[in-house]
């Protein structure tokens, strides 16, 4: 369909050049959540990188993909393979928060997130295995409104790119993202903050697969992204910032 046709291409533009496991590239591969797709290469430019839901890169690790280091939006997923001795000790370098967006027409006239409980919203979230449709269940609960919201799902979807481009494009009327997702498409859609109290806690960790053999290059990718500068890039992509 020709609506697919320019979701696609809206995707692509939005996402710097990443390539999946198996692309072209150098041989230092870091698997990573969707929201860190526009930050990670300004970090850290020579790593391939393969950017998706961290559940399904979690996945992918647990079953050989290639991969020497992960940066997941959870602690879940990490705190999980570490358990199993797949990774090595995870650190948290990053918080995020949860927004919700609209087209930038607003077609529906959503101005709070209590308006996603009118009867015909089309909203678009996240599957509830990823990190981003865990947390968006978490603060509809909290707000009381989650059976009433959930009604209005048309999508789920794999990772937080997938929600972002469905609003983008008007094929829906609202989506809930991660604040640093709304960015990169901020001529396109209108976001709305929500009640700080009922934001769940958002940490990122990342952590070295243990059976990479490039540990150099990882424990430089892991000092690149907790130095000063990483630090300073991850807090102007809108990311919030772990006490040292």
């Amino acid at each position: 369909m020709k609506a697919n046709a320019v979701l696609f291409a809206l995707v692509a533009l939005a996402l710097p050049s990443a390539t999946g496991a198996g692309g072209s590239g150098g041989n230092f591969t870091v698997f990573a959540a969707a929201s860190l797709t526009e930050v990670f290469p300004k970090i850290a430019k020579t790593p391939r990188y393969s950017f998706a839901g961290s559940d399904q890169l979690a996945l992918q690790i647990r079953q050989g993909a290639p991969a020497d280091v992960f940066a997941s939006a959870s602690p879940k997923q990490t705190q999980l393979l570490y358990h199993d001795s797949i990774v090595r000790k995870p650190v948290t370098f990053a918080t995020n928060k949860l927004v919700v967006i609209v087209p930038k027409s607003n077609p529906a006239s959503i101005h709070s997130v209590y308006d996603l409980r009118r009867s015909g919203i089309k909203l678009v979230i996240g599957d509830q295995s990823v990190p981003i449709g865990s947390y968006t269940r978490t603060l509809l609960d909290s707000l009381g409104i989650k059976d009433a919201v959930l009604k209005n799902v048309v999508s789920q979807e794999t990772d937080v790119k997938g929600i972002v481009a469905k609003v983008a494009l008007g094929e829906a009327d609202a989506g809930f993202v991660y604040v640093t997702d709304a960015r990169p498409v901020a001529s396109k859609v209108q976001k709305f903050l929500l009640p700080a109290w009922a934001q769940p806690p958002i940490r990122y960790q990342v952590a070295v697969v243990s059976s990479t053999g490039r540990r150099v290059e990882a424990r430089s990718f892991m000092n690149k992204l907790l130095s000063k500068r990483g630090r300073l890039l991850l807090k102007r992509a809108g990311f919030g910032l772990p006490k040292k």
